[in-house]
């Protein structure tokens, strides 16, 4: 018996996140999914050459409506017939929670990224971020194995 009736997994295209998907598939047969993905819309830097340190980076509205658009068409051909999908713009992990929330979900099901020591402690990782904010069970899976 499958506690879960609604399952939202987090779509970034990476191979944990086809990862995710695959179990969620397998592990929730009946379940309604729904695949988010979330465009990163938040400020980005660069470095700066004249002056050594980073300028701040915008992307115009332009610019996220194409990445959007691209985005759904990607998450268009992960879907199987039954699942829901939807793309939205935000800050990753708070984006994918309240997303989730809203559609109702009861269990987040992401992959996870390896990824360096020096990087973790100073960015920490989308999937820690959503364990952390989410009010629902979320379920991590880690990078296949190659």
């Amino acid at each position: 018996m499958n506690p879960f009736a609604r399952i939202a997994i987090g779509i970034d295209f990476s191979p944990s996140a086809e990862a995710a998907l695959q179990l969620a598939r397998q592990r929730f047969g009946g379940a309604q999914l729904r695949l988010i993905h979330v465009v990163d819309a938040r400020a980005g830097a660069v470095p700066d050459l004249s002056t050594g340190g980073l300028a701040p980076v915008t992307t115009s509205p332009e610019v996220l409506d194409q990445l959007s658009l691209g985005d759904g068409r990607q998450l268009d051909r992960l879907a199987q017939e039954g699942e829901e999908e939807e793309v939205v713009m935000g800050e990753p992990a708070l984006t994918l929670v309240e997303s989730a929330m809203r559609w109702g979900a009861d269990l987040i099901v992401v992959g996870t990224h390896s990824q360096g020591a020096l990087e973790h402690f100073f960015l920490g990782s989308v999937a820690e971020q959503v364990v952390r904010r989410s009010p629902v069970p979320v379920l991590t899976v880690p990078m296949p194995r190659r």
